[in-house]
């Protein structure tokens, strides 16, 4: 299964365990792919790297290298119109699109209120993790 992270599951699930880092290790066991495009993984990257500020002890590099080589890269599709009340989140949407991808995990509620948007849910981490590693 083939899924887009919003950068708050996937920071959460490195920096604090939990659901997200349920969703890791799954991605880890090959049990999910995880889909991203350039800009997504460049906010993972300047997310991480701000945390990694705040939290010395977790080096949150060698978890990007290895995202870059091992995630499921697509080129952006570019969105008609906007989808999201903001337009920094269509991102993931675009991602989801380019990769055939039916879900996206997110805690933000304004990607969760576009979920069904073409056929793509947008799922909080828990319910991902209820509904698909269980």
């Amino acid at each position: 299964m083939r899924v887009v992270l919003d950068t708050n599951i996937l920071i959460s699930g490195i920096f604090f365990g939990g659901p997200p880092f349920r969703i890791l290790e799954a991605w880890r066991d090959g049990k999910v792919r995880l889909a991203v495009t350039e800009s997504i993984l460049e906010e993972y990257g300047r997310v991480g790297e701000r945390l990694g500020r705040q939290f010395p002890g977790i080096d949150v590099i060698p978890f990007m290298q290895l995202l870059a080589v091992s995630a499921d890269l697509y080129p952006a599709v570019r969105l008609r119109k906007p989808v999201c009340e903001h337009p920094d989140d269509d991102k993931f949407i675009a991602c989801a699109l380019a990769s055939g991808s039916r879900v996206i995990v997110s805690g933000d509620k304004g990607l969760l209120i576009v979920s069904g948007y073409r056929g793509i849910q947008v799922l909080s981490p828990r319910a991902f993790v209820d509904q698909f590693l269980k």
